[in-house]
C-alpha cells in the first residue's frame, strides 16, 4: 500500500515505529510509506487522462497461487507505457479506510489475507493470533504471533503498490474504485515484514523478490493487476516485466 540479492534489490525504508505498530493493530496498512519523488524522466508534467475499462470483477479469496503466468505474457505486450504522473495530492486515505471489510464477511482485509496465506492459524473471532508463513519473497518459514512488536514480522504487501497505482492512473479513479483496488485480494500477499519495507513503492524495474523462483508469479500478478484496472507502466518497468516473463 502505497509503499515482496538480485538486480531488483531495493533500499530499506524505515518508518516511525509507533506509526507502523498503529497500522498493524488498528487494522491499517503497513504504511502510509515514504515515497520517493519521481525523476524528471519518469514524470510527465501534463499526463492526459486515460479512458478507464469496465470495473474489475469482485476479488477472489482463492488460495495462493492464483497468478496466470501465461496470461501475463500475453497481457504485458499491450500495457501502455509512459512516464509516471506526479505524486500530487497522493495520500493513503485516497484509497479509503485501510483494510476495510469490502467483501462483507465481517472481517477486515488484513486478517482475511493472514488466514489465506498462513498455515496452522489460531483465530479469535476475525483476528489471526498466530500462524506460520512460508514467505513467497524469500522462501523463509516465519512464525507469526500477534503482538506490538511481533506483528511486524508478517506484513501485507500490495504487489502493485498504491503510490505506483496513483502515478499510473489511479489518481483519476473514483474513491470507491480506489478502495476496491486497495483491498483486492489478487494484489495482496502476506510477506516477510522487512522485505515489504525494503520494496517500498518499487516497481519491477527497481525491486524484485530475492527468491528467484517466485519472480514469474510476482511479475504476473503486477501485469494482470495493471491490465485489470487499466493502469499503465513506465518504459523501464515494461522492459523489466518482459525480461522476467520471457524466462518463465
Amino acid at each position: 500500500m502505497g509503499r515482496r540479492s538480485s538486480p531488483g534489490a531495493g533500499v530499506l525504508v524505515l518508518g516511525a515505529a509507533g506509526a507502523v505498530v498503529f497500522a498493524l493493530f488498528g487494522g491499517c496498512s503497513e504504511s502510509p510509506r515514504e515515497v520517493r519523488p519521481p525523476t524528471s524522466a519518469e514524470t510527465t508534467s501534463d499526463t492526459p487522462k486515460v479512458q478507464q475499462p469496465a470495473e474489475p470483477a469482485s476479488p477472489t479469496d482463492a488460495a495462493f497461487p492464483f497468478a496466470d503466468v501465461a496470461a501475463a505474457k500475453e497481457a504485458v505486450v499491450n500495457l501502455p507505457a509512459k512516464g509516471r504522473a506526479p505524486l500530487t495530492d497522493y495520500n493513503r486515505e485516497a484509497f479509503g479506510v485501510p483494510w476495510s471489510d469490502t467483501n462483507d464477511n465481517g472481517c477486515d482485509t488484513r486478517n482475511d489475507i493472514l488466514r489465506r496465506d498462513l498455515m496452522d492459524t489460531r483465530v479469535a473471532d476475525c483476528m489471526v493470533m498466530s500462524g506460520v508463513l512460508r514467505d513467497p519473497y524469500s522462501g523463509d518459514r516465519i512464525s507469526f504471533v500477534r503482538g506490538p512488536v511481533t506483528s511486524l514480522d508478517v506484513q501485507i504487501d500490495h504487489v502493485v503498490p498504491l503510490a505506483n497505482a496513483w502515478q499510473t492512473g489511479a489518481s483519476y479513479w473514483t474513491p470507491a474504485k480506489r478502495e476496491r483496488f486497495a483491498n483486492d485480494r489478487r494484489n495482496l500477499l502476506a510477506v516477510r515484514g522487512d522485505l515489504n519495507l525494503q520494496k517500498s513503492d518499487g516497481d519491477a524495474a527497481t525491486w524484485l523478490p530475492p527468491r528467484k523462483a517466485f519472480r514469474c508469479e510476482y511479475v504476473a500478478i503486477q501485469v494482470l493487476t495493471k491490465q485489470r484496472y487499466g493502469l499503465w507502466v513506465t518504459p523501464a518497468e515494461k522492459v523489466a516485466m518482459q525480461r522476467i516473463l520471457d524466462r518463465c
